[in-house]
């Protein structure tokens, strides 16, 4: 089945974006309510020496270095599978950095690392998936095999000479018996034949059979079987993609990320903290194609709680959209490809591996910046300036955004690629679009009650606060209830618990496994939403 001009294939399951051209005024996120607020006097969450930064570069004036993940306590917004270790999100100084950059002279090269990095910190355990991020990866195709083709008996080698009291020449064997073994060593030969082609096309077809949607004459569809390589890859991504520049303060580029074309109707994906400042002052946001020509782009929404951003411009609805995929679909060790434009260098290729899956990640440095991730970690090289950028499989499909970078240290400095980067999940990125799309700003679910992130024993989620005619305390949450699981999956701590249940839509219904004065039981909560 082929797409149509109009509808490109986005892989299985996806429903291609058709969005409304009158764009609803672009909201500014709302201020989280004090119940879903980390509580009084937490700044935020702890981080230690190896927590992530988001891979932004310099920041704009007035801003601190790269975030790096902070652990504040925040509402219990979905919660999500155990913490790891806080990235920076490509976002401020305290979080993950993000991995938008603000240019300088030199960045139209890499700047020399100024010392050896630190020794990675160990990994924090990985939660559980919620249950609509678990599917599993479904098993690459075989190889292509060949089945042999049988053989006649053949001698061991051929007899010295006619057997004794046998004139020469003539066979001891009946004269018949030639002819019908001929026949015979045909006959299993074509069969054996006729075999081996069919175990080959069922093979091949196996390999080939997921990519029947697929449309090759535009390009949108997922790459053929046979060309499943970082340069076919980069070859149909390059086009799609695009560089970010957003203005603050009067400079010109005064942060620099990157996107990735989203539909026909020009509309654009990208990190919030690429254009977060320009969008709260007004100013002008460019984009730049493969090419290098500029085009105007305007804000359509954005999710401070996402980090995710769609802009608009009318130039790049000629630019082909990128194909979406599934992050569900990802298994530890596939090969994956980041495309964006690290420390300005635009148009520019990294290829590397999915690291894990559902990893919790926290970017942002206050809680109305906060934002909680059930992050692919990929080791691909990814610095500042690749924010917003897509992560492609070797289909040619977006399987994520890419959005923060881990460092060496507690400081806020930016210290590029270390091979730990985070990316928002594709599905993630869909739901968050489309909400953009229909109503100007995005919605996440929340249960109401706050719960300590700044601690991580790996026992649960304290509940800290459960205010009155919230959905938690609807179903009879209390302070100082230990939140051990959610819909069965295991949560280690607070922030494991708001990524999940930020994994989920509002009006979803979650049992939340609680432990209280010893005894363990469990609670159904129907999500409410807020805007951000």
């Amino acid at each position: 089945m082929s797409n149509t001009d109009d509808e490109p294939d986005l892989g299985p399951g996806a429903v291609p974006f058709k969005p409304d051209l009158t764009h609803p005024a672009s909201s500014q996120p709302a201020s989280p309510d004090p119940w879903v607020s980390p509580s009084a006097g937490q700044t935020g969450p702890r981080h230690s020496a190896e927590q992530p930064t988001g891979p932004w570069g310099s920041v704009p004036p007035g801003r601190n270095g790269p975030w790096e993940g902070t652990r504040p306590r925040s509402p219990l917004g979905p919660p999500a599978p155990e913490s790891a270790p806080g990235p920076t999100a490509p976002m401020r100084a305290a979080a993950p950095m993000p991995a938008s950059h603000a240019p300088e002279p030199e960045h139209t090269a890499p700047r020399p690392p100024l010392g050896p990095p630190g020794p990675p910190s160990a990994p924090a355990r990985t939660a559980t998936p919620p249950p609509w991020y678990a599917g599993q990866v479904q098993p690459g195709p075989l190889p292509y095999a060949t089945m042999p083709m049988p053989l006649a008996g053949q001698p061991s080698g051929p007899p010295s000479g006619p057997p004794a009291g046998q004139p020469p020449g003539r066979s001891r064997l009946p004269g018949w018996v030639w002819p019908t073994v001929a026949i015979l060593a045909l006959v299993v030969g074509l069969v054996g034949g006729a075999l081996g082609g069919a175990a080959y096309d069922a093979l091949r077809g196996r390999d080939t059979a997921t990519d029947t949607t697929s449309q090759a004459d535009d390009g949108t569809g997922p790459l053929n079987a046979g060309n499943r390589s970082v340069s076919a890859v980069a070859k149909r991504l390059l086009p799609s993609t695009v560089q970010v520049i957003a203005s603050y303060q009067g400079v010109a580029g005064g942060a620099t990320g990157s996107g990735f074309v989203l539909d026909r109707q020009g509309h654009i994906v990208t990190n919030n903290h690429v254009v977060a400042d320009s969008a709260a002052s007004g100013e002008p946001i460019q984009v730049v194609d493969q090419d290098g020509n500029r085009y105007d782009a305007e804000l359509v929404g954005r999710s401070p709680v996402y980090d995710l951003a769609v802009l608009y411009s009318a130039d790049v609805e000629r630019l082909r959209p990128a194909a979406l995929g599934s992050s569900s679909r990802l298994q530890v060790g596939d090969e994956v490809v980041a495309i964006g434009s690290p420390l300005g260098l635009t148009s520019t290729v990294t290829a590397g591996i999915v690291s894990a899956v559902n990893r919790p990640v926290t970017t942002g440095q206050s809680s109305d910046d906060m934002s909680y991730i059930n992050a692919v970690q990929t080791d691909a090289a990814i610095n500042p300036g690749n924010s917003g950028g897509p992560l492609v499989n070797l289909r040619g499909q977006v399987v994520g955004v890419n959005s923060a970078i881990a460092t060496t240290g507690a400081s806020t400095e930016v210290s590029g690629n270390i091979g730990v980067g985070f990316a928002i999940p594709i599905e993630q990125v869909r739901v968050t679009a489309q909400q953009i799309l229909d109503d100007g700003e995005a919605r996440y679910p929340v249960i109401g009650a706050t719960v300590e992130t700044a601690t991580n024993d790996g026992e649960g989620a304290r509940v800290d606060e459960v205010p009155d005619g919230t959905p938690a305390a609807t179903a009879g949450l209390e302070p100082d209830d230990l939140i051990t699981r959610i819909d069965g999956v295991r949560v280690t701590d607070g922030i494991a618990l708001i990524v999940a249940i930020r994994s989920h839509l509002p009006g979803d219904a979650v049992e939340l496994t609680l432990v209280r004065d010893g005894s363990e039981r469990r609670v159904r909560v129907v999500l409410d939403s807020k805007v951000g």
